[in-house]
């Protein structure tokens, strides 16, 4: 289990940073709108959502690419350049900070180019894990990984705005640092070679396999889009600046606080499935948990009380950390690992639309309806796709367990693939 502790501290590392620098920059895109530009809020909302889309657009003409990248090319290697990509962003927005060249363009920019990095990053770290620890391990390992994410996720934000109420530029300094440990701890992980591809197949032809393999998987295409229709349409942490700043009232600091709180939630949840791990009625407990994630939104958007809308948050964080329990353990153990890096980057695509459109949508809906507005119709939206989905979709509520169904023919390894 070395190498399965050696990427622990990879991955807390990297998802450290990234969680510190993207709260800094959704703060400095809206502070520097509303002081610099001289924007409304509902102007300077819009910004954010406009963050969203920049961030959204390399994601999703590159996710077929990083997929192939992933089974195509040594695991380690692929998330070390992505790392190292991201910490040069760390450095250039420390040095603009201190230097006091921000601009939205610029801000826009590198958040662009962060999104390059992380659709690389995703699936390749994504199909290590299962080459690393023993199949029965998988769903605690899985659980354990979601604990280094969360608690980054919490920590990152967190220790983003103390420090950068300290000095501006110092979260970006301690960013560069924590992908300089990422890139390190993963040097020593054993070589993760991906098998071989049958020879005769047509990159393209590749690229689209996840996509295809998704598609003929009504469970996985149920699951996957659930997780992706719910939080692009509740997704309220795009609007946490506005929150922070024009409506509680609590500044860069309160933001790093809103911004963990979810994780803090998660955090929990996955330390509880981490001992004892969810093992009947998974499809319901997601569906259910979707509901709350909509319901916890609600109570967020109407809030205007520092407590209660962190509880909200937290229970948010919590209800999120069930659905993306179930959906990653299904996703890898339903997976054949020559194709992990492929779906794992169609899952990733879905996170990172329901991310970055959500944030997309919930800018274009604050300047429509005010952020208040904008949140209170997502978590409706939440609640309402997980009650079509579960007609929809009835091989989601019929899931009783992780176990793999029987496998299917089209599933069976092709003859052009080595014994």
């Amino acid at each position: 289990m070395r190498d399965f502790r050696l990427f622990w501290i990879a991955r807390f590392s990297a998802v450290l940073a990234t969680m510190a620098m993207v709260v800094v920059i959704g703060w400095q895109v809206y502070d520097v709108a509303r002081t610099d530009y001289g924007m409304t809020p509902r102007e300077a909302a819009f910004q954010l959502g406009l963050l969203g889309l920049v961030q959204f657009v390399p994601l999703a003409l590159l996710t077929p690419v990083a997929g192939w990248v992933a089974d195509r090319y040594e695991r380690r290697l692929v998330a070390r350049i992505a790392n190292g990509i991201d910490l040069s962003i760390a450095l250039m927005l420390g040095i603009a900070t201190s230097a006091d060249w921000l601009s939205l363009p610029l801000l826009f920019a590198l958040a662009a180019l962060h999104g390059v990095a992380r659709v690389f990053v995703g699936p390749s770290m994504a199909a290590i894990a299962p080459n690393i620890v023993p199949p029965a391990l998988l769903p605690r390992a899985i659980a354990m990984s979601s604990i280094a994410w969360q608690s980054a996720s919490v920590g990152g934000p967190a220790l983003g705005g103390f420090l950068y109420a300290a000095d501006p530029a110092l979260p970006y300094w301690l960013c560069a640092a924590c992908m300089g440990i990422a890139m390190l701890a993963l040097t020593p992980i054993r070589r993760v070679v991906p098998p071989p591809i049958a020879g005769s197949a047509h990159p393209l032809r590749q690229m689209v396999d996840g996509l295809s393999y998704v598609r003929g998987h009504r469970f996985l295409l149920g699951a996957i889009t659930l997780d992706l229709f719910a939080v692009l349409l509740g997704g309220a942490t795009a609007l946490l600046p506005v929150y922070a700043r024009d409506i509680l009232h609590v500044g860069p600091e309160g933001l790093g606080q809103l911004r963990a709180a979810p994780a803090l939630g998660a955090a929990t949840v996955a330390l509880w499935f981490a001992v004892k791990p969810l093992h009947a009625n998974v499809g319901i407990k997601m569906l259910l948990a979707v509901a709350g994630f909509g319901g916890a939104t609600i109570v967020f958007g109407l809030s205007q009380s520092m407590p209660l809308s962190l509880a909200a948050l937290v229970a948010l964080g919590g209800f999120d950390m069930l659905s993306v329990y179930v959906r990653s353990s299904l996703v890898q153990l339903h997976t054949p690992d020559a194709m992990r890096g492929r779906v794992s980057a169609v899952s990733g695509l879905a996170i990172s639309a329901s991310n970055e459109l959500g944030e997309l949508q919930s800018g274009f809906a604050a300047a429509l309806l005010g952020a208040v507005g904008a949140v209170v119709f997502g978590g409706v939206g939440a609640v309402a796709v997980a009650a079509i989905w579960y007609y929809l979709f009835p091989e989601i509520k019929g899931a009783r367990s992780f176990a793999p169904p029987e496998p299917r023919r089209d599933d069976a390894p092709s003859q052009e693939m080595p014994a």
